[in-house]
């Protein structure tokens, strides 16, 4: 395996468990763990980790993103368990944004059993996703191309959402946190996730379970101003009681002990 391949299956495995040893990663791959030690230095270079004695952790705080396709191909149980939540939300001829996060694209997939929706998007990924779907009329935003993943922001990506009123929003997040509600790393997938709220009746938060209780840099809005989360796993009592006296739905798998 290619030394290339190696590091970005550690970033997989650190975006999907946070932590990891320099011993286990030398039995996974068959190298040394000197060799493990300079992948890690590598990956901190690049501001992905933290090492840690004996491994590191992820840098969650970063101000470089993990790049999209590494993105999307983390935790896929996760997203492929809320992907199915969303789609059972959602009705044949319905008009709906989805914005440019990997789990949006994942329910994008699942919605393709869906007929005659109406969708708006600003991921070039979901375009390509469901443009093939016959039946369904797709809209992309436009606007100014980001670096940082296949999509689309900025004034002409917010001007054209807003001239729209869908059904509902499916909009994902950085984090989410009880007082500092939802929020984002970057401001400017911040505002035009705003402006995706803004244009429906309903807004539908996806998020997975690591993504609670924590403060990413720009705020999208309040957690009151949500109709319903989506998540793969209960986020506990205290997240449940908040939500219920918000008036906001909360669904995720029910698992059995």
């Amino acid at each position: 395996m290619l030394a290339v391949e190696r590091r970005k299956r550690i970033r997989m495995q650190l975006l999907d468990e946070k932590r990891v040893h320099v011993s286990e990663l030398s039995a996974a791959y068959s190298v040394s763990e000197e060799t493990i030690r300079r992948d890690l230095e590598r990956l901190e270079t690049e501001g992905l980790v933290s090492r840690t004695y004996g491994g590191a952790v992820l840098r969650e705080d970063g101000r470089e993103d993990t790049p999209y396709d590494i993105r999307k191909r983390a935790d896929v149980a996760s997203k492929t368990v809320i992907a199915h939540l969303v789609a059972s939300l959602i009705s044949d001829g319905e008009y709906i944004i989805l914005d440019e996060s990997s789990t949006s694209y994942y329910i994008a997939r699942e919605l393709k059993s869906k007929k005659n929706l109406t969708v708006i998007t600003n991921s070039m990924e979901i375009i390509r996703e469901i443009a093939s779907v016959q039946g369904w009329n797709v809209l992309c935003t436009g606007g100014a191309l980001r670096t940082s993943a296949p999509s689309f922001a900025g004034f002409q990506a917010e001007s054209m959402v807003r001239s729209y009123h869908v059904d509902k929003a499916i909009l994902s997040c950085g984090s989410l946190d009880l007082r500092a509600g939802f929020t984002d790393r970057h401001e400017d997938t911040a505002l035009v996730k705003r402006a995706m709220m803004s244009a429906a009746r309903q807004v539908i938060l996806a998020a997975d379970h690591g993504k609670f209780d924590r403060i990413a840099f720009a705020r999208i809005g309040e957690l009151g101003q949500l109709s319903t989360i989506v998540t793969d796993r209960d986020p506990g009592e205290r997240w449940r009681d908040v939500l219920g006296k918000l008036g906001v739905e909360l669904v995720f798998e029910q698992r059995e002990d």
